[in-house]
């Protein structure tokens, strides 16, 4: 007698024909893994070990992904995040304890700093925060209980470029791990661990996935030692990664060169523009000699992304940059960058407080993938009347 059709409901034994192939990964959703027997049955995160064992760990849609990135980096492993901020709280938690000390620059992304202060201050790690042109002197600030070291190239609104090969080699003098936020380059526009970092953090949410529809962050590291470090806290803390979005990121890889080339001669292009604006007193983009950092640039990156800021020339003042930002057509409104339309954000102070540097009078531009000429005709219109506003 067959089976009841309830269970043939679950429990099916049909087959479909060998040979698909295709030039998209397949989506592998799932959260049981099978396991053949009993006795292989294991709860670990380490494919190295077993290859699936639960879906949290990931599928082969993530590990392709992931293994993508390895070569990509020039990494010993890669590990997927559901975003760039929980690929850095991963990094601060598997080297801080009670009692650990670490080292931050000033113009770290303003998330990183809110986790610094809030988290790991709560749970007694002692945060300092130094000048991020500091180079080798670093190593005067470096403690007996000094874990970590971040770095972040260029920096976050400020774009301040780091001297990272003299920070990574006073810091590995004491023993000490670095860490690199890499999103701006997008993993490829500088060598991070040919420099000598020990983990690499990108939030693929920006260049990798491009299109603003997708969160994703990665933790790439350099050796064993770190992968069963972050591995290990990874697995505590729960984290898994759709899919879906895995295979979305798979996608933008395709396109990153292309729209990474593209991006670069338009972002240069606008802010060479704007940097010959009488409004403006200072544009922080990497590529020109006016970014603070501008020589490591040139010395260890080889090419630039579309994200850069800028500094208007007072009496303007943050009410008369939000007029002008409403007045903005093409340039959208937002948080986040790396897709393929222009954005403009003002800084929050008290999140990033390195922007006070320049007052209240910084602006960041992300640009996309429309016509450098529609843009710039687009500010040219907007300060324009900013130029003639009495707000």
């Amino acid at each position: 007698m067959g089976q009841d059709w309830r269970t043939r409901l679950i429990h099916s034994d049909v087959s479909v024909p060998e040979g698909f192939r295709s030039l998209a990964t397949p989506v592998f959703r799932g959260s049981t893994t099978l396991f053949s027997r009993a006795s292989d049955m294991v709860d670990t995160w380490n494919h190295d070990d077993v290859p699936y064992t639960y879906g949290t760990y990931g599928t082969p849609t993530t590990l392709t992904l992931a293994r993508r990135l390895t070569a990509l980096d020039g990494a010993h492993r890669c590990f997927i995040t559901p975003g760039g901020q929980s690929a850095i709280a991963v990094v601060y938690l598997s080297y801080t304890a009670s009692g650990a000390h670490v080292l931050v620059p000033d113009s770290i992304y303003g998330p990183s700093r809110a986790f610094a202060n809030r988290v790991l201050s709560r749970h007694g790690v002692e945060v300092e925060y130094y000048r991020p042109l500091i180079g080798a002197s670093i190593e005067e600030l470096i403690k007996s209980s000094t874990r970590l070291v971040w770095c972040e190239s260029p920096g976050s609104l400020t774009m301040e470029v780091q001297d990272v090969p003299a920070i990574v080699k006073a810091a590995h003098r004491k023993g000490v791990t670095v860490a690199l936020d890499n999103t701006w380059a997008a993993g490829v526009l500088f060598d991070a661990f040919r420099h000598g970092v020990d983990v690499v953090v990108q939030a693929l949410t920006k260049y990798v996935g491009g299109h603003s529809d997708l969160l994703l962050g990665s933790v790439s590291v350099r050796d064993e030692t770190v992968y069963q470090r972050v591995g290990s806290t990874l697995q505590d803390l729960g984290m898994a990664t759709s899919p879906d979005d895995c295979s979305l990121a798979l996608r933008g890889l395709q396109t990153l060169a292309v729209r990474l080339s593209v991006i670069e001669s338009s972002a240069l292009t606008i802010a060479r523009w704007l940097a010959a604006r009488e409004e403006i007193a200072i544009v922080l983009h990497p590529a020109l000699v006016s970014c603070p950092g501008h020589d490591a640039w040139v010395r260890d990156f080889s090419g630039s992304s579309g994200v850069f800021s800028v500094v208007f020339r007072p009496p303007i003042n943050r009410t008369r940059i939000c007029a002008f930002v409403d007045r903005l057509k093409l340039f959208r409104i937002g948080y986040s960058w790396g897709g393929v339309t222009s954005l403009v954000a003002l800084p929050d102070l008290a999140e990033s407080p390195n922007a006070g540097t320049y007052g209240d009078r910084l602006l960041r531009f992300s640009i996309g993938l429309e016509s450098p000429d529609d843009l710039i005709a687009d500010l040219s219109a907007a300060i324009s009347t900013l130029r003639n506003s009495n707000a």
